[in-house]
């Protein structure tokens, strides 16, 4: 009698746990008619990443204040602190160990359907990487783009889109944050230049 007691309390905390989650798909009225039309035509497989992963608005604790972004790379999520102990949560692909930014950094710059110029050290690491990819749903930066910098440094690390969207909740080679296309443009709709990012 007392372990299934255990049994109910601990299922009761587990499920309070996750409660606080409210998962809600980033709006359409975010998406422009030149979004709805690239993103109907995508090269690649449309996929929802895993339950946990989906956008929603959640319980925070931390002491960010509101309009911050915050990226746990370990948990891959990306919060944007909300007014209230609230915020949106993204579920987002980071870079591997070693690659992946950390520290703190502001949006130097924003840009819708980037295009994509990789840097040297990516065409070392990586194989049969092209110069210049324009912009498209088959562009690696995907549907937005935020910059980030130090002071007037560029740190060559990006908030943006993707197309591999099976990858989000993962640590994958390139050292970036990506998002869903849906959860990025969502996103940029809310961030202005100047936004404070910090990176776990």
């Amino acid at each position: 009698m007392v372990l299934r007691g255990a049994v109910v309390v601990l299922l009761a905390v587990l499920l309070g746990a996750c409660s606080n989650a409210q998962r809600q798909p980033a709006p359409e009225a975010s998406l422009t008619p030149r979004d709805k039309q690239l993103l109907a035509n995508a090269p690649y497989k449309k996929v929802l990443p895993p339950e946990m992963y989906q956008r929603s608005l959640v319980d925070y604790a931390g002491t960010e204040k509101p309009g911050t972004i915050v990226v746990d790379t370990e948990k891959k999520y990306l919060y944007y602190v909300q007014d209230g102990g609230k915020a949106i949560r993204y579920g987002v692909t980071v870079g591997e160990e070693g690659l992946a930014f950390k520290g703190e950094a502001k949006v130097g710059r924003k840009a819708e359907w980037p295009t994509w110029t990789p840097t040297a050290e990516i065409k070392e690491r990586l194989t049969g990487v092209p110069n210049f990819v324009g912009p498209g749903p088959h562009n690696p930066m995907g549907a937005r783009a935020l910059y980030l910098y130090q002071g007037n440094k560029d740190t060559l690390f990006r908030i943006h889109g993707t197309n591999q969207p099976e990858y989000i909740g993962q640590a994958i080679s390139s050292g970036c944050i990506r998002m869903l296309n849906e959860d990025v443009i969502d996103l940029y709709t809310r961030v202005p230049a100047g936004t404070n990012v910090v990176v776990l």
